[in-house]
């Protein structure tokens, strides 16, 4: 029997699933008032395109309306975690994760516009992501 058939197996528990915020940022509330809502139309389609599905074990980002494309990042391979909270996406409530994996397709995920509390959300990443590296045996050396 293998070492990492031999370690217990937690289940996959989701952390966030869902769409960018409708309007991410107080500007983006200006714009749809200064348009007369035509705005709306393109923050609309622009966050249709987009779900998220972000779990113990992995992020996923599909793209599209009609064509669809499918990211998948490994939280094992990840690296690094960025968090932005610009000021204005600060007073809508949302924020931005910007990470960094060891992935050849996938080298930096950014996942914008989180309608969440993204600073509870990077903790859980950032928990998630050390206990999978754990789980797997995965030692990420940093050569500087």
């Amino acid at each position: 029997m293998t070492d990492e058939m031999s370690r217990p197996r937690l289940a996959e528990r989701v952390l966030f699933e869902g769409h960018p915020a409708l309007l991410p940022s107080f500007g983006a509330w200006a714009l749809v008032i200064v348009t007369f809502g035509l705005a709306l139309l393109y923050f609309k389609l622009r966050q249709v395109g987009v779900h998220y599905r972000i779990t113990t074990e992995r992020l996923v980002i599909e793209r599209g309306v009609l064509s669809k494309r499918l990211e998948q990042v490994d939280l094992h391979r990840v690296t690094d975690f960025v968090v932005e909270r610009p000021f204005l996406q600060r007073i809508a409530g949302t924020g931005n994760i910007v990470v960094q994996a060891m992935d050849k397709t996938t080298p930096e995920l950014h996942l914008v516009a989180l309608p969440t509390d993204v600073l509870k959300l990077y903790e859980e990443l950032r928990v998630a992501a050390e206990a999978q590296r754990h789980n797997r045996g995965v030692r990420i050396v940093d050569y500087e």
